[in-house]
Formats: structure tokens, sequence, C-alpha cells
């Protein structure tokens, strides 16, 4: 479980002034410059978003420790830049519908000896990110992780659950051959009660893991685990694929492929 924050320090760059509060990490009175969706947007200076945070760890000698936050500029979500785990936050962006705040981490140096092993020629070649690329972390056993923050107060765990069975659902078909798997989709929430309370902040991480795992934590719980290399596929397609929720978010990520990051 991650650590409560302690205290808080104003951003240290640009962002949207906003009080938010996660079932991970409370940060108050941050500070930033009126136009953050401008600058978020272009795929060159997305990580100006950066903020401080005073975290305290959840030891004896309570040593402090000093944690760095993105800010999603449409919810004002808050995204620490490195998980717990190592795997690093390649992009922040939004699920519009449901306007949920999105944070896409992926263990970044397997992913760059993926690309090396696979395709240096034409990674070599590329210019700039290719649907090749994409499908390539799609289709892999690479360690990533999706934490979605609720924007606002009222959103109950059956709409919750409703929506994902819509888009994961759909997604599924997609790489079925046009055949739905209804079992498979409502198997993501698994044993997510319907009474389990979402207030603005609350925390949905999706998680694949060695083997095709994937697993779903609400609020820090784990609500299901299921091996499954199609359910894996589908879920991260609908983040990555051709069809996604927010492509400036796709195109974020799509710098992890940089070819001077992997040379």
């Amino acid at each position: 479980m991650e650590p409560e924050t302690a205290n808080s320090t104003n951003q240290a760059s640009t962002g949207t002034k906003n009080e938010h509060d996660t079932s991970s990490h409370n940060i108050d009175n941050q500070t930033a410059n009126d136009n953050p969706g401008e600058t978020l947007s272009n795929t060159d200076e997305w990580e100006v978003g950066v903020a401080a945070a005073k975290i305290v760890n959840n030891q004896v000698d309570k040593e402090e420790n000093i944690v760095e936050f993105l800010i999603e500029p449409h919810t004002g979500a808050s995204f620490p830049v490195k998980l717990d785990d190592g795997k690093e936050l390649a992009a922040v962006g939004l699920r519009k519908k449901s306007f949920l705040g999105i944070g896409i981490y992926a263990e970044t140096e397997k992913l760059k000896e993926l690309l090396r092993s696979k395709m240096n020629e034409v990674y070599l070649a590329a210019a700039k990110p290719t649907a090749e690329m994409y499908q390539m972390v799609i289709d892999s056993d690479v360690g990533m992780t999706v934490r979605l923050v609720l924007a606002f107060p009222g959103i109950t765990m059956s709409m919750v659950r409703k929506n994902f069975d819509e888009g994961l659902g759909a997604s599924i078909k997609k790489l079925n051959g046009g055949e739905e798997n209804n079992e498979l989709t409502n198997m993501v929430m698994g044993e997510a009660s319907n009474e389990i309370k979402l207030p603005a902040g609350s925390v949905i991480e999706i998680t694949r893991l060695p083997g095709y795992i994937l697993q779903t934590k609400v609020k820090d719980e784990v609500v299901s685990k299921v091996e499954s290399e199609l359910l894996c596929r589908a879920y991260f397609n609908m983040y990555l694929g051709d069809d996604v929720f927010d492509m400036d978010a796709r195109e974020r990520f799509g710098r992890i492929f940089s070819r001077e990051k992997y040379v």
C-alpha cells in the first residue's frame, strides 16, 4: 500500500490550480499557470506538469522522501511519476465518457529491450512510433499498469462496471474475430461489490503481470486476477490501439520509442 501524504509543497511547474484528494495521495494547495491543457497537448513538453509532494514513509524513523507527480489538466488528477514496483509514468490522459484521469505506466527498460530484439532495423528507420511498435507493446507480456482516477463524486461501482464492460467488451470482440466473450469481460471487476464507495479521487489500477495475468485493484484492494492473453491484449488495446480513449495520451506514450532513447 502506498504511503499517506503528510505534507505538501507548491507545484514545481505548470498545471491546474486545484485541490485534489486521492485514496493514495492527498495533494493540496497546488499552484500553476492558467493554460495547462495548451502546454500538455504538446507531446514534447508534457513533463512540465510535475509537482513535488513530501511523503513520509511508514518506517519507525519517519524518513522523508520526495515524490514527483504529473497533473492531468482536465481532471486535476495527480499521478506519481514512478510506482512502488518501479513502473514509470509514460503518459497521462482522459477517458472523456466517464471523465476519468488516466495514467499509463510501463517497465520502460524492458520495452526498450523488446524493440531492440524484435525490430531493431525497422525501429532505427522509423522517424516516429509506428502502428507495429504499438502493437508489439499490446501483444507483449511486459509489465504495464493503467491507473484511473475518478474526477467527480457520485460515481458508483455499478457505473464503473458498466463502463468497463462496454469498452472492454468491444475491444475483446475486435481482437477475437468478431466474437463476444461476456464471461471474460465481466471478470475484470470480479468480486468488486456495487456497495463500494467511490468518492472523487478514488483510484482503480489495472496491471498486466507476468504470464498474461490482468490484475484489478479498486482503492488498493485486489478484486480480480485473470490469466488470459486475449484479455490483456484487449485491455491495453483500448489505450494503445488504433481506436483509443485518448489519442494524445497514446502519442505521449509513443515518446518512449524515441530513437535517441533506444540506440
